[in-house]
């Protein structure tokens, strides 16, 4: 478990500082607003769900998966079968998973009003892709609870699925532009900044598209990819009508308080 952590804190920080390397040496779009304070709520919002994430549970969801195992809990640690076979189905599903909340914290308005937090950023890049609502991390924390008890996950299929949620979450958030034959063939598989982009545009049906995280074949699978903006790549108006440039770039305090204020999705264009 030790060797757990330390290697999902070396893969984060390494991927975090590659991607924003590669943003300040080649950015897609210039913000609109100061990178200053955005980061400095970017990146306290991160602090803050790691905290509450700790609280919830100490030692991380692989204690859930050893609790377990241990007591032959799931499905997994009823059937006799290679891990081979139990961690790649393990890490489809938990990815699977993932969207279905994504596409849920969209429909259902008061999970709206917390995600919304993480959609009203002006801006785009890798440290948006690590804002969350503390509420929303304690959320997703029991939902992945809960499915870690049903399937009685493997240890190395928690892993491997938190490693490639948070490497993933900074690559496709971060403000790059992929050549755009290599964007095509990675988003067969993968979601890359130009799909991702679609997913934070201004405009509603956009914005409820492209809810993938890693793999794109969920959003081909149950009708929700979109492959071009309708503006265009370049044309995106990223964040949320309902939040000017300046209410988005305010103080962390403004942004824990957003879930509990009355604006919602505005009508589509």
């Amino acid at each position: 478990m030790i060797n757990e952590t330390w290697i999902r804190l070396g893969v984060f920080i390494s991927v975090l500082a590659i991607m924003m390397l590669w943003e300040y040496l080649k950015p897609n779009r210039h913000s609109p607003v100061g990178a200053g304070k955005r980061w400095l709520s970017n990146f306290t919002l991160v602090v803050l769900g790691a905290m509450v994430a700790r609280l919830m549970i100490p030692a991380g969801l692989a204690a859930i998966a050893i609790y377990a195992q241990n007591n032959q809990i799931g499905l997994w640690n009823n059937l006799t079968l290679s891990l081979w076979v139990t961690v790649p189905i393990t890490v489809m599903l938990l990815d699977c998973l993932i969207y279905w909340q994504h596409r849920l914290f969209h429909r259902v308005p008061i999970l709206w009003k917390i995600h919304r937090v993480h959609h009203a950023d002006p801006h785009l890049d890798a440290s948006t892709g690590l804002r969350f609502h503390p509420i929303e991390i304690a959320l997703s924390l029991v939902v992945k609870i809960a499915a870690v008890l049903f399937l009685g996950a493997p240890l190395v299929a928690i892993l491997v699925f938190e490693v490639l949620l948070n490497a993933s979450s900074i690559f496709n958030h971060s403000n790059i532009k992929l050549p755009s034959k290599l964007d095509k063939c990675l988003r067969t598989l993968i979601v890359t900044q130009a799909m991702h982009r679609i997913h934070h545009s201004y405009i509603v049906n956009e914005t409820d598209s492209n809810f993938g995280f890693n793999l794109s074949i969920w959003d081909r699978l149950f009708g929700s990819y979109i492959d071009q903006a309708k503006n265009g790549d370049d044309g995106i108006q990223l964040g949320l009508k309902e939040y000017s440039t300046e209410q988005v770039n305010t103080p962390l305090k403004a942004l824990l308080l957003m879930p509990f204020s009355q604006k919602t999705k505005l009508n589509d264009d």
